[in-house]
This record gives structure tokens, C-alpha cells and sequence, in this order.
């Protein structure tokens, strides 16, 4: 049984006493202590590292300022595939999906081969000999095609 792995959707309510904790701490410092006890609360007892914070918790925390924060808040929490995802009961949860599609474009240029890679270089070799041509190229031309001004203005080339 150890063996399979299920996806366990686990959901809890918690009513977390942020009090306990903004207490301990200067005023100004108190919505940033706030919301770190928050998550380590949901990590402690969610039994998981990955937390991620819904922005209406995130708001509700902060509307006050960073002086005065609320002393309870009720939370809503759901577990599946070790990643928390929490928010302030009755409101949406934060997706994850957007991260798992970097993921996976990720992944796939990892997976260039090596001789994709080799022609990737070798074409950016290529381009830096050829800007490399152009630049004497145009040194050349500026000397051939450079005015003499001596010629024009001295008395000499006159007479």
C-alpha cells in the first residue's frame, strides 16, 4: 500500500489567534509577523512546506496597516499533492496551475538534445564572424573613401 500514490484531498477550517503572536513583536512589524505565523501555523499543522496564501487573506491582514492587525482570523485550508492552499472561509483559492505550466516548459528545454545545442552554437558563431566581417568592411571602406581635406584647404594645392 506504501507503494501507491493517492491523492489525498485534505480540508480543514482553522480559526488561527494571531494575537498570540503580533503581541511579541514591535507595531510596525505586526501584518509581516502576521502573516509568517499564519503560514508557519498551516505548516505545523497541515503537516506540509508548501503553503500558498489566497489574496483576500493576504488583504484582510494588511487593510489596516502594518500596525493593526485582526486578532482572529478563520481560514479555510485545503491539502492535495503536498501544496496547502488557503484562504479566508468563503473565498476562492489560489490556483497553482500557472506554476506547473513553467514546469513543464522547463522540462522541455532541458530536453534539447546535444546536437541541437552544438548547432545553436555553432550558429552563434557564425553570426559573430560575420558582424566580426562587416566592421572591417566598413573600416576598409572609410579609409578608401576618405576625404582629403588637406588638398581643399591648403594654399599650396591652389596655385
Amino acid at each position: 500500500m506504501a507503494d501507491k500514490k493517492t491523492t489525498e484531498k485534505l480540508e480543514r477550517t482553522y480559526i488561527i489567534p494571531i494575537r498570540k503572536d503580533s503581541v511579541k513583536v514591535e507595531r510596525w512589524r505586526r501584518a509581516k509577523r502576521a502573516m509568517n505565523f499564519i503560514r508557519a501555523f498551516m505548516k505545523r499543522h497541515m503537516k506540509c512546506d508548501n503553503v500558498k496564501m489566497g489574496q483576500e487573506l493576504n488583504e484582510l491582514v494588511w487593510a489596516r496597516g502594518g500596525k493593526y492587525v485582526p486578532n482572529k482570523v478563520e481560514i479555510y485550508a485545503v491539502k492535495e499533492d503536498d501544496i496547502v492552499r488557503m484562504n479566508l472561509k468563503g473565498a476562492p483559492l489560489p490556483k497553482i496551475e500557472e506554476k506547473e505550466e513553467e514546469k513543464k516548459e522547463e522540462k522541455k528545454e532541458e530536453k534539447k538534445t546535444e546536437e541541437q545545442k552544438k548547432t545553436e552554437i555553432k550558429e552563434e558563431k557564425k553570426e559573430v564572424e560575420r558582424k566580426e566581417e562587416l566592421k572591417v568592411e566598413k573600416k576598409e571602406f572609410r579609409k578608401e573613401h576618405k576625404p582629403d581635406f588637406k588638398a581643399e584647404y591648403s594654399h599650396e594645392a591652389k596655385s
